[in-house]
């Protein structure tokens, strides 16, 4: 027998976890119901759920009546007893939630990030994180853990963010943000705890290997497989920005826009040429190193570029696509040729993971309506390989329910690790 096995209070807090996984899974049982659900004995389930009930994890919820013998009690998990929180940082919205153990909000609270410096976004953050609080009517400083989702990838060893140029200030948001909420705080990249999001409540429920791929602001992919976030050795996996782009305008109009892009250009590939000699280009070098080549055409920003060379005096990519919805052929020729980039990269998803399916989210990339035909069209000149497209259905709250269910599952683990010692 392994020697952790023989510690009787490890044995107890096992059988108390799965006693717990039960219950947050399928609800309220009897103890004749969990002995039978969990493969324990009576007396080993009576004595966990006297301890879970002692510290308040699980409570009586009623009784059942009808059955031969006598009546049995009900229990369930108090997922009243501990309270965590998500934070979503966006370059435009800060949102915040805090939660029970089964992920039902109590409190949320949305704000416009206004902040100029790393400083003044962690002292918003902190604000919106007690005001959710409040809500929820809890003190903040009694969450369990927090879990921010932020663009960029976090690097436990140096404590700063990298891969993150919207974000302002210098690379010290991690250090302030712990010092702003002052509780169990994990830092998580945003597009990650959006497939977290997508697993737990979207389309990607029920799938062990799927690819959420963000389009909007900026670009970016979340992926699971075998049922588990990958994030790769160095916590990059999925950051498709970075993927070289080629520029291929699908009609006369957005060829023209691709022109006006590089000037005396013919092409995306001599578009990079001309900027990397330091010729006028919308993608500077400087910001294509930054933000990524496929960042810097195929993000809202890089739609809205699209149309305004073609001849639209539009503010978002948001007007973009309405305009197009209204029968705008130029608008509609700027929506092809993103598409068509849109339906590009997805095979390169395709071919290096071959998932199950594959959600498109973010501001531009949910217009699979608007976008479909064209990324479908540019899937099939690319090859046999024919991923399943769809959009999210999580609209502006995927990052937020993933950052709760990831604070979530790390709660579970943070109060079986006290129970331990």
């Amino acid at each position: 027998m392994r020697r952790d096995l023989a510690n009787p209070r490890l044995l107890r807090v096992l059988n108390e976890r799965r006693l717990l996984d039960q219950l947050h899974e399928h609800g309220p049982a009897s103890r004749a119901d969990l002995a039978k659900s969990t493969g324990l004995s009576k007396p080993t389930v009576s004595a966990a759920l006297a301890g879970l009930a002692e510290d308040g994890l699980v409570h009586l919820v009623g009784e059942v009546s009808g059955r031969p013998g006598p009546v049995s009690s009900l229990y369930d998990m108090n997922a009243a007893s501990t309270h965590v929180a998500g934070i979503d940082i966006g370059r435009d919205w800060i949102r915040v939630a805090v939660a029970d153990l089964r992920g039902t909000f109590a409190g949320r609270t949305d704000g416009r990030n206004t902040a100029r410096t790393s400083a003044e976004l962690a002292g918003l953050v902190g604000e919106l994180a007690r005001a959710a609080a409040r809500e929820a009517e809890v003190e903040w400083r009694t969450i369990t853990c927090a879990v921010v989702g932020s663009p960029g990838v976090y690097d436990p060893v140096r404590g700063g963010l990298d891969f993150a140029p919207n974000l302002p200030g210098p690379p010290d948001l991690a250090d302030r943000l712990r010092a702003a909420l002052g509780v169990e705080l994990v830092i998580e990249n945003d597009i990650n705890l959006a497939a977290v999001g997508e697993h737990a409540h979207g389309a990607g429920r029920g799938k062990a290997n799927f690819a959420l791929v963000s389009i909007g602001t900026g670009v970016g992919m979340g992926i699971v497989i075998n049922g588990e976030l990958y994030v790769g050795a160095r916590g990059a996996a999925g950051e498709v920005s970075y993927v070289p782009a080629a520029e291929e305008p699908a009609t006369a109009a957005a060829a023209q826009s691709a022109d006006s892009f590089v000037e005396g250009g013919d092409s995306f590939a001599q578009g990079a040429d001309a900027f990397a000699q330091g010729a006028d280009s919308y993608v500077h070098g400087a910001d294509a190193f930054a933000h990524g080549a496929t960042e810097a055409v195929t993000s809202a920003p890089g739609v809205v570029r699209a149309a305004r060379a073609a001849g639209l005096e539009l503010e978002t990519a948001r007007e973009v696509f309405a305009a197009a919805a209204d029968g705008n052929e130029v608008a509609r020729s700027v929506v092809e040729a993103e598409g068509r980039r849109i339906g590009g990269l997805l095979v390169a998803v395709a071919a290096v993971l071959d998932p199950e399916v594959i959600v498109l989210s973010g501001g531009v990339g949910r217009n699979l309506d608007l976008l479909g035909a064209s990324v479908e069209r540019r899937i099939a000149e690319l090859g046999p390989l024919r991923p399943r497209v769809v959009a999210s259905v999580l609209g502006d709250s995927g990052v937020l329910l993933g950052a709760v269910a990831h604070a979530k599952s790390r709660a579970w683990d943070l109060i079986f690790d006290a129970r331990r010692h």
